[in-house]
């Protein structure tokens, strides 16, 4: 696939914008919470300057309260709070291109700051996780070396052995979640949002994905200049290159190559269910009153 004609991968000034932070005095940013605003606003509706999204308080509220939740896991001993520093940053320099007057600049810099707060709230809720950010939450904190496949694969090997009652042990134990009702919080519900949540939040950057290089073709094509071979008869490749590139931003968000193996070699550990599954966990707790199943784990039979 040639990017030069797709333009799949976003194409984020994160270098650029931490060089004029550092000249203009700013205080640091990590560069990895930085990309995944930069990018996520990108794949989102906001319009680029320069290279640069441009924000407005519907969209600062989209990304720190509705979206970034869905994609990032903070590094060990990273402040959470980072996310929302990077949007500071983000402000600062539109006002510095003269793109925001001094009013719109510290209302948008209360929001950032508040919805900051908010999201760093939203990142421990369980019931907001995805498989990439829990499994990335649970290396992390068994102190695997994440950049090493062997160790990730060696953990979730050892995970997916483990019983019902001890994979539910493992989740209740993250320290890096809210879980005011310890083991028994981790409801089939629960579960299932989470593998609802994970396929959705992939979908929703693939079609971003498919957008960004449908917007670039038609431009060729304003242009006078063919469509990419890519395209010329084998749209499935296209689709593959589209969900490759999908996955590769979940890991950068997360672990590297991580979402991959969960959706290919780890599915019944990481579990995405479909309608029917939904339907039919939604019929049994209406039509039945059951206890919590709180000893379910992925890749158990729910009928069993």
């Amino acid at each position: 696939m040639d990017d030069e004609d797709l333009r799949l991968a976003p194409r984020p000034h994160t270098a650029e914008l931490l060089r004029w932070a550092a000249e203009q005095g700013f205080g640091p940013v990590p560069e990895g919470p930085l990309n995944a605003v930069l990018t996520l606003l990108e794949l989102g509706d906001a319009r680029l300057h320069d290279g640069y999204p441009e924000l407005t308080s519907a969209l600062l509220q989209e990304l720190l309260y509705e979206r970034i939740h869905l994609y990032v896991q903070p590094a060990p001993g990273e402040d959470p709070l980072v996310y929302g520093a990077a949007v500071e940053l983000l402000i600062e320099h539109q006002k510095a291109a003269k793109r925001l007057n001094a009013k719109r600049r510290e209302r948008l810099l209360a929001e950032a700051r508040w919805q900051g707060e908010l999201l760093a709230g939203l990142l421990r809720q369980p019931h907001l996780l995805t498989w990439p950010r829990l499994y990335a939450l649970l290396l992390r904190e068994a102190g695997v070396d994440t950049a090493d496949e062997a160790a990730v694969r060696s953990w979730l090997d050892g995970f997916r052995e483990l019983e019902p009652a001890g994979r539910i042990a493992v989740l209740a134990g993250a320290a890096g979640l809210d879980q005011p009702e310890g083991e028994e919080g981790w409801t089939e519900g629960v579960l299932l949002s989470i593998g609802m949540a994970t396929d959705g939040a992939r979908l929703l950057v693939e079609n971003r994905l498919m957008e960004r290089s449908y917007h670039n073709l038609a431009g060729r094509t304003a242009l006078g200049l063919p469509m990419p071979a890519e395209l010329s008869g084998d749209f499935p490749e296209f689709e593959a290159a589209v969900q490759a590139e999908a996955l590769r931003l979940l890991g950068e968000w997360t672990v590297p190559g991580l979402p991959a193996l969960l959706l290919t070699e780890y599915q019944e550990i990481a579990p995405e269910p479909g309608a029917a599954e939904v339907d039919q966990y939604i019929v049994k707790r209406g039509l039945v009153e059951l206890p919590d199943i709180a000893g379910w784990t992925p890749g158990q039979d729910r009928d069993a």
